[in-house]
């Protein structure tokens, strides 16, 4: 199949590779429901090596710049307890993890959260974290701007391989609150 975006040899619908997922993604997506079929999102195989940005853009085709997100792990802390959330927002763009996300949690501090912790808790590799297949538990915090495209390339759990969802699928994942201004433009 071709993909709906980028330059991939192959997209596969993700129900039908759910090997090529982690485990949590993979139940994610055999457990989908919404407006969105899961048969519409799609997974394309990418070698970790060109995973820079510039030089997956080059290499993937230069649109996605404009059509990929990222999905950052934070954690928030108001007195002796913590919140973890995840902040989904154009890859061109950062989350605003000290106004908008800590304002949103109603947390004293929000910071990204540490690698072992983000990686512990999600059951993903580190640099390919999705929203897809996130605890149930968590706020997922997504970009006004991701919903609004028509395909959108996110992580897949692991580093090697992307998935291809329709932007409005963000909106109904579980815990997802859209958010206009989250994503900032990066520094």
């Amino acid at each position: 199949m071709r993909a709906p975006i980028g330059d991939f040899d192959q997209a596969v619908p993700a129900p039908d590779c759910l090997d090529e997922l982690t485990a949590p993604v993979a139940e994610a997506v055999r457990g989908w429901s919404g407006s969105v079929p899961a048969g519409q999102i799609l997974y394309v195989e990418t070698d970790p090596r060109w995973a820079d940005t510039a030089v997956f853009v080059e290499h993937y085709g230069s649109d996605l710049l404009e059509r990929s997100a990222n999905c950052v792990v934070v954690a928030g802390k108001r007195g002796g307890g913590s919140t973890l959330a995840a902040c989904v927002v154009l890859s061109t763009k950062r989350a605003d993890v000290n106004g908008v996300v800590r304002r949103h949690l109603g947390v004293r501090k929000a910071s990204f959260a540490p690698m072992d912790t983000a990686t512990g808790e999600t059951g993903m590799e580190y640099g390919g974290i999705t929203p897809v297949g996130l605890p149930e538990s968590w706020p997922v915090l997504v970009d006004a701007a991701v919903v609004d495209l028509p395909y959108v390339l996110v992580g897949s759990g692991r580093r090697r391989g992307k998935l291809l969802v329709p932007g409005k699928a963000f909106a109904e994942l579980p815990g997802a609150v859209v958010l206009e201004g989250l994503g900032r433009p990066a520094a």
